[in-house]
């Protein structure tokens, strides 16, 4: 597990993909597990841990993720992450270049919860909830492009899907419609940075993830 920043409030840490941030049905170990046995082990707290979860990653995502390390965090973060003021900005290695080299994507997502998929509309239909993300390339290999994505919303696999619906699939993505899946598992998706006031010294903090150890992804630093 890496630390990229840390304080007495809140823990910022680079999940590998394959990863789960908290417990699901798999049983399998989840990372806010391996960062509470960091945080007992590095601090000698003795019995229970406290962190708290304020957003997610989807299992073959890579990135930043934010927990909370106080409940006063927990609680002040869970309201800046619902009002949009937690930055977070997001790189996609995408097949097909876009039309535009940059633009604002705006859908209504509908989610099949059995599929644990969401597909988009370019209408409002019923329960639908709408979807806007902000997109600009700024990479290019012999087959790929790299994009640099911006949420306003945070929905069910947002990135993935509006991506998908501008005729982008995410590398790696069968889900939503990329040719092949990576050997990894992984889809090329990274949580780059994220940006906010901190909940309690009110300091700026911004955390950068390191790009993914992959030749494709070093091949765009």
């Amino acid at each position: 597990m890496q630390v990229i920043y840390e304080d007495n409030h809140i823990i910022i840490v680079n999940k590998q993909s394959g990863e789960i941030v908290q417990g699901d049905k798999t049983g399998d170990r989840p990372l806010s597990d391996i960062v509470k046995d960091y945080i007992k082990e590095r601090y000698a707290k003795p019995g229970a841990v406290f962190l708290g979860v304020v957003h997610r990653l989807d299992r073959p995502v890579s990135g930043l993720v934010v927990f909370a390390r106080t409940s006063k965090a927990l609680a002040r973060l869970n309201k800046m992450f619902a009002e949009g003021e937690v930055h977070k900005t997001y790189w996609a290695i995408v097949k097909n270049t876009p039309r535009e080299p940059e633009g604002t994507l705006e859908h209504w997502l509908v989610r099949n919860e059995k599929q644990n998929k969401s597909y988009a509309y370019d209408k409002e239909r019923p329960n639908a909830k709408k979807a806007i993300l902000k997109y600009k390339v700024i990479g290019h290999s012999d087959n790929y492009t790299l994009l640099e994505v911006q949420l306003m919303t945070g929905r069910h696999h947002q990135i993935r899907c509006q991506l998908a619906a501008m005729g982008c699939p995410i590398k790696g993505d069968l889900k939503y419609g990329a040719p092949r899946s990576n050997p990894d598992g992984s889809i090329s998706l990274l949580s780059r940075r994220v940006e906010f006031i901190h909940p309690v010294s009110k300091e700026p903090i911004v955390a950068e993830a390191p790009l993914p150890d992959d030749t494709l992804w070093q091949s765009f630093r």
